[in-house]
């Protein structure tokens, strides 16, 4: 060093890097917990629409006839969403029959019930996307009917 002059002290950093490490953790943490609050509900959301397919095709099987297979089939559907806390997800129940379409309860006829359904995720506001981000959710169940049925009162078949 030369006479006459001074040393540059530098500033203090002490402190410094628990204040980035703090900031840096909130910048991560963030997403972290977004990201793990969407699979959660995407999981709930899966687990109520394969509910309600199985359930449904159930309640379709059991029904004494198509118009009132559909009816039941909503509604246990829509039960079975409620049920894993997703009473207000939109709901579509499709049935189709095969192989007599236009008879889904005749005997060795399998009925299969789709269930179509979104799951908002959480957190996220409308300006990133137009709207609420969702994610679209879909399941298949399938019932045989069995080839031999019970008919109405068993005591008017003697």
């Amino acid at each position: 060093m030369r006479p006459g002059r001074r040393r540059r002290r530098r500033p203090d950093e002490r402190g410094s890097a628990l204040v980035e490490f703090t900031w840096l953790g909130i910048l991560l943490l963030i997403p972290m917990v977004w990201i793990v609050m969407s699979v959660f509900e995407v999981q709930r959301g899966a687990f109520g629409v394969s509910a309600a397919a199985r359930a449904a095709g159930r309640a379709y099987a059991l029904a004494p006839d198509d118009a009132e297979g559909q009816r039941r089939a909503e509604q246990v559907a829509r039960q079975a969403l409620a049920d894993q806390g997703l009473d207000d997800a939109p709901l579509r129940v499709k049935v189709s029959c095969s192989p007599f379409p236009g008879d889904c309860h005749a005997g060795t006829s399998v009925i299969t019930v789709r269930i179509e359904s979104q799951v908002d995720l959480p957190l996220l506001p409308d300006f990133l996307g137009g709207g609420a981000p969702s994610f679209a959710l879909d399941a298949t169940h399938a019932v045989p009917i069995g080839q031999y049925q019970e008919i109405g009162d068993a005591d008017a078949a003697r």
